[in-house]
């Protein structure tokens, strides 16, 4: 398939999945089968075979993106004319943005299997003190340990790994907006790059947090010495340096310095083996509305709210550590520094990716860990993922925005290592990025916990039905679904997916909370889904009057714990 019929496919199969302008009322059903008919005529044979929605266009049909395109403007209200021209340009830049890796795609992997874990400066070292006054809670708990993968590659590698794979559900995920051919073969994941921070050099009475620890000196990024004694380091994003640079308060160092490497999410950057460093980005991705700035209240909010999920402990279930940031009260100036438990660190997201020599990454790490046995590893990780969440729900009115990307499997950990004998114990669930999280202050204060100063109050709801919403289009459909359904055949993928979220639910009996949740996934004709075009891009939240473009629902799909699918899913890669 052309990448151009890649990508016209995934961007109809959106729309109809998410009706936009009334799209489904164009389906017919006759002798010929089904079909959607175009506002230009044109009959798009359809199938059922989708994971998330009941059909989808017939692989046969050679779809242009100007087709798509063209009827996306036909079925559009007037009001959404601006919404429609950026969705349109979304589409051009991400098929530019594929034609790009294919392009350099030997290059790429080329790179990657040059690519070893090397021992670069260590920024995790950072006292209680320091850490509890970054999340202004002393109990803050540091993370120690040696750290990297054990088998030489680092976590980076397969981060850029699962770049190769697209969004299961947004199709346009491959467009970095605004950005140019270069920006993204020296900045973007799945290019493998490397590259060096820029720095600024900000009034130290404007500093919220910590100073980051590793920082350089100001003369090691060409700015006087002097300035130490009221001015603060902040490592910059070079895509970020034009816009500090019109910061009146703030003096942008002229040298680069301190190598670093971008994770699956391109504004979070590897800066030593196990620890990340996020930064805002001024770009968007998954919509027009999804700024990849970072708002200075989310570093707070998610400090706190991992330390909520530690009053939750898991056996199975480590935390990243985020407590160490810093702001200056803007959006473009701040930074978080998130630091992984020792073992090899694996994305979540890049279980079902590609490896540059053939096969999937699941089954290389099955070979090293599970004897093989791929089901056996995902099985561990769907218990661990949905004994987690459903305890989350019932227990506390909890439901995490903990994605395949914000989710890790950590093999080879001490504590791991002490597990069951049959080797289920070498993994366990990493979780991080907890700024989207949901929680019922009702039932917190039920399991005798303090609720949370959080700032954002979307954060709070008493809605069992909204965190079930959180359950299914996360935990469920991102988390589980996709990965488990992308690396095996769907009768298995099925089976597992059913039954360890049955056995996750079982253990809470009739318990109301337990009792909605199973009415919303095993027992639901169809399970809900989020209008991520719709919300991120095509209209205007004035007009969806969506308090949170990433929680907006209003599609649903079939049940596939009730039945498998009857196609696997499938996603374009290198």
């Amino acid at each position: 398939m052309s990448r151009e019929r890649y990508l016209a496919t995934r961007v109809l199969n959106a729309l109809l999945r998410e009706d936009y302008g009334g799209l489904a009322g164009r389906v017919t059903r006759g002798k010929d089968g089904v079909a959607l008919v175009l506002p230009g005529g044109r009959r798009v044979r359809l199938i059922p075979g989708s994971l998330f929605q009941d059909f989808v266009a017939a692989p046969e049909e050679s779809l242009r993106l100007e087709e798509v395109l063209h009827a996306l403007r036909e079925i559009s209200a007037p009001a959404d004319a601006a919404g429609v021209e950026s969705f349109v340009t979304e589409c051009r830049e991400a098929l530019r943005a594929l034609d790009l890796h294919d392009v350099h795609r030997e290059e790429v992997f080329a790179r990657l299997n040059a690519t070893v874990a090397t021992p670069r400066p260590d920024l995790t070292r950072t006292t209680e003190n320091e850490t509890g006054r970054a999340a202004g809670n002393g109990t803050a708990r540091t993370a120690s340990g040696a750290r990297g993968s054990g088998n030489g590659r680092g976590g980076v590698w397969y981060e850029t790994l699962a770049a190769f794979l697209d969004h299961p559900v947004y199709p346009t995920a491959r467009c970095r907006t605004g950005l140019s051919d270069e920006d993204l073969t020296a900045y973007a994941p799945e290019f493998a790059p490397a590259f060096e921070l820029r720095w600024a050099a900000v009034p130290r009475e404007r500093l919220t947090g910590t100073e980051m620890p590793g920082a350089p000196g100001f003369p090691a990024v060409g700015l006087a010495g002097e300035l130490a004694e009221t001015h603060a380091l902040f490592p910059v994003h070079p895509l970020t340096v034009p816009t500090v640079e019109e910061i009146p308060w703030t003096i942008v160092a002229p040298l680069a310095h301190l190598e670093v490497r971008p994770t699956l999410s391109m504004r979070t950057v590897e800066v030593a083996p196990g620890t990340h460093l996020k930064l805002p980005l001024t770009t968007s991705t998954l919509g027009l509305r999804n700024r990849r700035s970072l708002k200075p209240e989310t570093l707070a909010d998610g400090a706190r709210a991992e330390l909520l999920l530690r009053a939750m402990p898991d056996p199975d279930v480590l935390l990243a550590d985020e407590q160490t940031y810093g702001h200056a009260g803007h959006e473009y100036l701040g930074w978080l520094l998130r630091r992984h438990p020792a073992g090899e660190v694996v994305p979540v997201a890049a279980l079902p990716a590609p490896l540059p020599g053939g096969g999937l990454v699941v089954e290389e790490l099955a070979g090293r860990w599970f004897g093989g046995d791929v089901t056996r590893l995902l099985g561990r990780y769907l218990r661990m993922l949905f004994r987690f969440h459903v305890r989350l729900f019932v227990r506390y009115g909890t439901a995490l925005e903990a994605h395949q990307q914000n989710l890790s499997l950590v093999f080879g950990t001490e504590e791991a290592l002490d597990g069951n004998a049959n080797g289920e114990g070498v993994v366990r669930l990493l979780v991080k990025d907890n700024d989207g999280l949901l929680t019922s202050p009702d039932r917190l204060r039920d399991a005798g916990l303090a609720v949370p100063d959080l700032t954002d109050a979307r954060m709070f709801t008493d809605d069992p039905h909204a965190l079930a919403d959180v359950f299914v289009t996360i935990t469920l459909h991102l988390a589980a679904a996709a990965v488990t359904f992308g690396a095996l055949p769907p009768p298995r993928a099925f089976e597992l997916v059913r039954d360890t979220l049955t056995e996750a639910l079982d253990e809470y009996g009739e318990d109301p909370m337990a009792r909605l949740l199973r009415a919303r996934t095993l027992d639901a004709a169809r399970l809900v889904g989020k209008s991520m075009v719709t919300a991120g891009t095509l209209v205007d939240k004035t007009r969806t009057g969506a308090r949170d473009v990433n929680k907006f629902y209003g599609t649903s799909g079939p049940n596939y714990l009730r039945q498998p699918p009857p196609l696997q899913i499938t996603r374009r890669t290198t």
